[in-house]
């Protein structure tokens, strides 16, 4: 009997030319439409927005803004991850996540990741609390168009671990 194999993962950064591929995945995984805003800052998210391919097969994607704090310091927002259902629980996600923020400790200039979470995704806290991500407030009403409304805004501060190494 053979050995199964295994599937590499991948990740590319998202781009002009395949941004189609986001596009797509957005309507598949999210309740929602995304302008064209949200699309502009992933792409200007460079090394923070990406798209996983299991074998060749595009099934994940984060997106991430960047926003400057100060002329050295930035927050990112994550603005979606997501990956495809039937790829759920092969631990895509996880290795996404992982990707980030190894991507985030090489780039000394990020003190922060945040979030908004759903209220009722208890698989989405569950995750993010596994990568260090804690909740910082509950926000009531802040999605208009799904339900429920309210949110949790979920963050992951890097500063601890900045303050420790030699920027310079």
């Amino acid at each position: 009997m053979g050995r199964a194999h295994e599937v590499p993962v991948s990740f590319d950064n998202v781009r002009d030319k395949n941004m189609m591929q986001l596009t797509k995945l957005n309507l598949v995984i999210f309740p929602v439409k995304y302008d064209g805003r949200y699309y502009s800052d992933a792409l200007a998210a460079g090394d923070f927005s990406k798209l996983v391919y299991y074998g060749d097969i595009c099934v994940g994607s984060i997106a991430c803004r960047v926003e400057r704090v100060s002329a050295t310091t930035v927050k990112l927002y994550i603005m979606t991850f997501g990956i495809l259902a039937p790829y759920r629980r092969l631990g895509i996600g996880a290795k996404l996540m992982g990707h980030i923020l190894d991507v985030c400790h090489k780039n000394a200039t990020v003190l922060e990741i945040y979030l908004h979470v759903q209220t009722n995704n208890e698989e989405a806290l569950a995750f993010y609390r596994n990568f260090g991500f804690e909740v910082r407030e509950k926000i009531e009403n802040y999605y208009t168009d799904i339900e429920p409304p309210d949110c949790y805004l979920l963050v992951k501060e890097l500063s601890r671990i900045l303050k420790g190494r030699n920027t310079t």
